[in-house]
């Protein structure tokens, strides 16, 4: 059955017109269920994963029912885990918001505090923020949360997983009378059910199962690389795409990844990670979304909520930790329906953790050893391990 349009879903004609212009006719799923809830002013729960078009989800509806609000008095507030994710909500909604008449504001730490503070204090009905710059503005007096009427908590998960829920709870605290709660995570479980327990009122529950990231949604192949020839194996595969994400464990590799891809010919190939100055981070991810990076090296928590469309690979660089770190790194390249490729590499010595992590996963690859200089690296895709495993990597007895 085809989805319904926006406007029969209750969307505004002049923000419906305005995605339009943005050629976005239909609405995801998750924006098809959530959306009409949303504008009725119910609290809703939206189990979903990143990249399912969650920001539209409740994006819409805010800036349709959001009230005008005074200077340093917001109306709405939407809680995010992380800088990248925050600056993509407000790129998202800030043109809408435009046509809508509604001001956005975006906060969130490693950029100036005190702008920050001014264009509060200018006045915005919705504010965008990470939990941990929210609470040092409180803390300064820079805006009062008496008058929100709407909070979004955003991959309320990941925000568990990065032990942000006491500021979270500290921030929702310090909000006046009823509000409407909009939360959309992955998992409803845990803490994140404590979340829904104790700050939404009879919640209507909605769930997107397709989008779940699954094995079927992707190509995967796993080559046994040589040390010193890792990051050649990794530049051929990059060079066979126009957007690829690697994964490396701990800061210090990202750096040294990217600088070695740059140094086998991957122009422009930037790492993401905590340490980096907030300028740095934002240049990396836009020049990956306009083309001009063509590698972006990402730590898992840099990497945590982007929203990155048309990424063509998945490199493990390093393998991951588990099998969900694995299908969670893997689905960006698996957005919205869209098929794409996760590459592992790994070191003779790390065959056993990836046949344990491939019988979890429920993959059945052949680990096939490569070296730089092999043709198939160009695409991978094409590129059959089964029928051409030219020379497989022996199995491991388990010690």
């Amino acid at each position: 059955m085809e989805q319904p349009t926006f406007e029969e879903l209750g969307v505004a004609p002049e923000l419906a017109s305005a995605l339009a212009e943005r050629g976005i006719h239909r609405p995801f799923p998750i924006q098809a269920l959530t959306i009409p809830d949303a504008v009725a002013g119910r609290d809703v729960c939206g189990k979903a994963k990143t990249g399912s078009g969650k920001t539209l989800a409740f994006g819409l509806p805010l800036l349709q029912i959001v009230s005008d609000a005074e200077p340093g008095r917001p109306k709405a507030l939407v809680l995010v885990p992380t800088r990248e994710l925050c600056i993509q909500v407000h790129d998202v909604l800030a043109p809408l918001g435009a046509v809508a008449g509604v001001r956005l504001a975006i906060v969130y730490g490693g950029a100036p505090i005190e702008k920050q503070v001014r264009v509060l204090q200018e006045g915005a009905e919705i504010v965008v923020a990470t939990p941990g710059r929210m609470i040092d503005l409180l803390d300064r007096k820079a805006l009062s949360l008496d008058d929100i009427e709407h909070v979004v908590l955003d991959e309320a998960d990941r925000m568990a997983d990065m032990g942000f829920l006491p500021q979270v709870e500290w921030i929702l605290r310090h909000t006046k009378g009823r509000n409407q709660t909009l939360l959309f995570s992955a998992t409803l479980d845990g803490a994140v059910k404590v979340l829904i327990d104790r700050y939404q009122e009879d919640p209507v529950f909605h769930e997107v199962v397709s989008e779940t990231v699954t094995v079927e949604n992707m190509v995967h192949r796993f080559v046994l690389v040589h040390e010193l020839d890792k990051v050649k194996v990794a530049a051929a595969i990059c060079r066979g795409a126009h957007r690829t994400i690697l994964f490396c464990r701990t800061k210090r590799t990202a750096d040294q990844v990217a600088h070695g891809l740059r140094k086998e010919g991957v122009a422009g190939a930037a790492a993401i990670h905590g340490d980096l100055p907030q300028r740095v981070r934002e240049q990396a991810l836009k020049g990956f979304t306009d083309g001009t990076v063509p590698a972006l090296v990402a730590t898992d928590v840099a990497a945590r909520g982007l929203n990155i469309e048309d990424v063509e690979i998945v490199v493990h660089y390093d393998p991951p930790e588990d099998h969900k770190a694995y299908l969670h790194r893997s689905g960006r390249t698996a957005r919205a329906g869209e098929a794409g490729l996760a590459v592992t590499l790994l070191l003779w010595n790390e065959e056993l953790v990836i046949r344990r992590l491939q019988k979890r996963v429920g993959i059945d690859v052949p680990i096939v050893e490569m070296f730089s200089n092999d043709p198939r690296l160009a695409d991978l895709v094409a590129w059959d391990p089964v029928a051409d495993p030219g020379r497989p990597a022996p199995a491991k007895r388990a010690q």
